[in-house]
């Protein structure tokens, strides 16, 4: 039988949970994140270095925001309290799994999957999420002063600028370039000789290659060819797996997507809810990546569909105009 995997954030919910979090808890939090997210976006998608995958932002961030007071209990009470779902996620979560093995896989944190999975009833054995432990990791009070101080120097730097088509840190700006060579000092230099240091050695997001290995182990644990597989995601962190399930001859869903997904899904979804999830799924199951392509061709009522044979700059605009209409400005513009 076909599967369902799912992101977390875009196709289910309305938050970016380490942003906000980040945010809520650092001074200048929000302006903190944005920069060590872009700077992820250089690594992950520029310079492709070796052994970096996209999303590796929510363990850069981590000794950052246990200097700042970071907790288990803290993070999951946030998760909880702070919960926004995309209207009609919670009822197409509940036919997802009424109708097919489904999967949620997603960057984010344990705390916030949890969060989700006590309002809509989703079971928890079925998601694959970052594994964070704050207590795991003590700082002492120089380590603590030395990394607040280290926020103020980075929320000092340029935000990166990373034009069309950079391949390399040459293609930067010269202002990004300094951004970028002070942060290869902060987070692979300095912090590794810190205590705080284990976070970076120890968590392991599940982002980019790691999204793609959760659905090879979906499909194995389901008995699924790879054409049987239908992903929905919207970032830089879903490339990997969007790309296995699209080269598989599954249905690869960029749903309110930036660029990054876009590039890598064969199908695009714009829609203010997450129905069309549901009605995909249906389609694919009767009738697979055929059906999806028959769908994408005829007029809908609530949403828009498309195939993504040829990926224009208008298309790219437009989608990621329609999720910043949906997550709002700032969330919507990370990578």
């Amino acid at each position: 039988m076909p599967l369902v995997a799912l992101d977390c954030e875009g196709p289910i919910t309305l938050n970016d949970n380490a942003y906000e979090f980040t945010e809520a808890l650092i001074p200048g939090g929000g302006e903190f994140f944005a920069r060590v997210s872009r700077y992820d976006d250089y690594l992950a998608d520029v310079e492709r270095r070796p052994g970096y995958k996209a999303g590796d932002t929510l363990k850069l961030i981590l000794p950052f925001l246990k200097a700042f007071g970071a907790t288990n209990e803290g993070l999951r009470d946030f998760s909880c309290r702070t919960l926004r779902v995309l209207p009609r996620a919670v009822e197409t979560l509940r036919a997802l799994v009424r109708l097919a093995p489904t999967f949620i896989i997603s960057t984010s944190y344990r705390p916030y999957l949890e969060a989700l999975c006590e309002i809509s009833g989703f079971p928890m054995e079925r998601v694959f999420c970052t594994e964070v432990d704050f207590e795991a990791v003590r700082l002492s009070p120089a380590e603590e002063k030395e990394l607040r101080r280290l926020v103020e120097e980075i929320l000092n730097l340029p935000l990166i600028e990373i034009p069309p088509g950079a391949r390399g840190f040459s293609d930067l700006p010269p202002e990004s370039q300094r951004a970028v060579e002070r942060m290869e000092e902060i987070f692979w230099e300095i912090i590794p000789r810190m205590e705080a240091g284990r976070f970076l050695r120890e968590v392991n997001p599940v982002g980019g290659s790691e999204k793609a290995r959760a659905v090879e182990t979906a499909l194995a644990e389901t008995g699924t060819p790879g054409s049987g597989a239908l992903y929905f995601g919207d970032s830089i962190t879903d490339v990997e797996a969007l790309s296995l399930v699209r080269e598989a001859g599954g249905g690869a869903v960029a749903f309110n997507a930036n660029r990054y997904a876009l590039r890598a899904a064969n199908f695009f979804v714009l829609s203010e809810t997450a129905e069309p999830e549901r009605i995909l799924t249906e389609v694919f199951l009767q009738d697979g990546r055929v059906g999806l392509e028959r769908l994408a061709r005829e007029a809908k009522e609530g949403f828009e569909m498309g195939q993504l044979e040829n990926l224009t700059e208008d298309l790219i605009r437009r989608s990621e105009t329609f999720r910043k209409g949906v997550r709002g400005e700032t969330i919507g513009a990370l990578g």
